[in-house]
């Protein structure tokens, strides 16, 4: 696995004070360095988004009028593959 990887998995129990005591030294380990400080501290910042309560700003009702709107809009036309856009006429005269 990949180590980096793994030292996020460590400081995500840590923080959810899921990590068992053999893991504890790593998990802590984890954390000196700045990948792992910075992994703490989104992870914190994700935390904090994720605990908060809606804001005052948002009216009742708005998620579903948004959701609304989003599905009444077109989806983008999809191209056939290995087909290009028409260039504008940008040809070059060669040599007579």
């Amino acid at each position: 696995m990949d180590t980096n990887k793994k030292n996020r998995e460590y400081i995500s129990a840590l923080m959810d004070g899921e990590t068992p005591e053999a893991d504890q030294e790593l998990a802590m380990a984890a954390l000196a360095g700045p990948e792992g400080e910075q992994a703490w501290d989104i992870y914190h910042h994700v935390g904090d988004i994720l605990r908060a309560e809606a804001t005052a700003e948002l009216s009742p009702g708005f998620a579903e009028r948004l959701a609304a709107r989003l599905a009444a809009e077109p989806l983008p036309s999809k191209r056939a593959a290995g087909t290009a856009e028409p260039a504008a006429s940008t040809a070059v005269a060669g040599p007579r």
